[in-house]
């Protein structure tokens, strides 16, 4: 079973993604910061992370960036989160070292693609 680190601020889109992917078998792991995102990311070592960008605290971007410049970390496949797809959002994100980019609202089949090629390719 794959552990899953969710960062994400919104409760309803927390619940309904964890609920989501519990049932496809993997374990979930929840932080409503990315702050709190990196401290459990370091702590528990989860094979993938969904980060959510626009976050209190600290944001997606600097958690990822933290996450991978750390030897402990940089291994952990993070696809980002958002609900906010700009222009240059997914370049922005691959060059803070998201390994993917989803959009929100969440479409549950290709978010487990995008999931299990992630895990996959994972060093």
């Amino acid at each position: 079973m794959h552990t899953v680190l969710l960062v994400e601020d919104n409760e309803l889109n927390r619940d309904m993604l964890s609920r989501r992917l519990i049932r496809k078998g993997y374990r979930i792991l929840v932080a409503e910061d990315g702050q709190q995102g990196v401290e459990l990311a370091i702590a528990q070592r989860p094979d993938l992370i969904l980060m959510d960008l626009s976050l209190p605290v600290m944001d997606g971007w600097e958690a990822t960036r933290l996450l991978k410049s750390s030897s402990e970390t940089d291994g952990i496949p993070i696809i980002a989160l958002t609900a906010h797809a700009m222009a240059g959002d997914k370049e922005k994100a691959f060059q803070a070292g998201c390994d993917d980019f989803d959009t929100k609202p969440i479409e549950l089949s290709r978010l487990l693609e995008k999931m299990e090629s992630a895990l996959a390719n994972k060093k």
